[in-house]
């Protein structure tokens, strides 16, 4: 099946270097490859402020690049979120990016009930994080908490499901073969839509 896919380059660094944006690269060129459209959205190249107030999050029109941003999202079936760990948890430009893009209105409604209507229902998530220590630490002493919290309190919450993920731990000591290998498998995923 042909999708629509966005992926969300989460690095703050505009300078396009680094795995993430080899991720990323990889991941699209696979998805093209494979006949999916793609868009991609480099978050450090993106002009957005900071929202300061409840009120701006709820009334305040999105800034220009957030409402471009907001038409890949609502074109896309398939959300790539890829991001360096930062103090165990995702960059505060992505976070911010997060907050820009997802507000009410757009990406759900509140209800008197407290569970939301979900207008982001019916895409599916992929979320990739690298990071320095194992990936087995973070997930078991850490209880990968910067992971649910993105997973369960971000997509779910205004309605993407499946959200899956994939963690790059070590990044540091990687060997040149083994970030081939990584690559080649971020690919696959882009050719598999997943």
């Amino acid at each position: 099946m042909i999708r629509n896919i966005l992926i969300l380059n989460g690095h703050p660094d505009p300078a396009g270097t680094g795995l993430c944006h080899a991720l990323a690269s990889a991941y699209e060129e696979g998805a093209t490859k494979a006949g999916h459209s793609v868009r991609r959205l480099d978050v450090a190249k993106l002009d957005f402020g900071l929202l300061h107030s409840q009120a701006a999050f709820e009334k305040d029109a999105p800034p220009t690049a957030i409402a471009a941003a907001q038409d890949s999202i609502r074109w896309a079936n398939h959300l790539v979120v890829i991001f360096p760990m930062w103090l165990g948890d995702m960059p505060a430009l992505l976070k911010a990016f997060f907050e820009q893009a997802l507000r009410p209105g757009f990406a759900f409604t509140h209800r008197a009930s407290g569970f939301p209507v979900q207008h982001l229902k019916g895409r599916s998530a992929r979320i990739v994080v690298t990071m320095g220590m194992p990936v087995l630490i973070y997930r078991w002493y850490f209880r990968a908490h910067g992971l649910k919290n993105l997973k369960r309190n971000v997509l779910k919450f205004v309605g993407f499901s499946p959200v899956r993920d994939t963690l790059v731990g070590r990044v540091g000591t990687r060997s040149r073969a083994s970030i081939t290998r990584i690559l080649d498998d971020a690919r696959k995923l882009g050719q598999q839509a997943a």
